[in-house]
């Protein structure tokens, strides 16, 4: 009986040793084809499109040679039938937009936060007038950038077909014009084996 118990537990842990996973760093601009929906490469290159593109409009280069416009970004509506985090899209089209030297930006994301601040150095009494900061000072953005992001999804049999599209729009908030849009598609598509791999 004590073999038993033995051979029983030396099984056990030869089995979980066997279970255990490897953990590994990878190139994060690799081409990642993990399965059809939504991700880090699909991310890469609308960033990469959008950014480029408004960059090289010829009236977004003459915009940007007068000045830093300042800017805002709506986060990304998600309108594809997946949970795509569509904060990191936004995060990275503004981060490289910042980069690039062109542009100011307001962090809309933040406005209660700093209104509770100021609200504090002005209005608590523990902070020394001649160090707060005095409501109406900030400046407003000049332009919004928004956008979309959508899908259509097509399943035959053992094929599904993933088709996305970013829209992108830069609008002057004092006219209300569009100074500029550009949008990236993508498609996908798994083709299931005769073994359901």
């Amino acid at each position: 009986m004590k073999h038993f118990k033995l051979l029983f537990v030396l099984a056990v842990a030869i089995g979980l040793a066997g279970c255990q996973s490897k953990v590994e760093y990878g190139d994060a601009t690799e081409v990642e084809t993990v399965n059809e929906n939504f991700g880090s490469t699909d991310l890469q290159a609308i960033t990469d499109k959008m950014v480029d593109s408004m960059l090289t409009f010829p009236p977004i280069v003459a915009l940007t040679q007068a000045g830093r416009p300042i800017l805002f970004v709506d986060r990304i509506k998600n309108k594809t039938s997946e949970h795509i985090d569509t904060e990191s899209v936004t995060d990275s089209i503004a981060n490289k937009l910042l980069r690039s030297g062109q542009f100011r930006f307001i962090d809309m994301t933040k406005v209660d936060a700093v209104r509770k601040q100021l609200d504090y150095q002005n209005n608590s009494g523990m902070v020394d007038p001649s160090t707060a900061i005095n409501f109406g000072r900030q400046i407003g953005a000049q332009y919004m950038l928004y956008g979309n992001l959508s899908s259509i999804v097509k399943t035959d049999g053992s094929t599904k077909d993933v088709y996305y599209k970013m829209t992108m729009r830069l609008m002057d908030l004092e006219t209300g014009l569009i100074e500029w849009s550009d949008e990236k598609e993508i498609r996908k598509r798994k083709s299931k084996s005769l073994f359901g791999q």
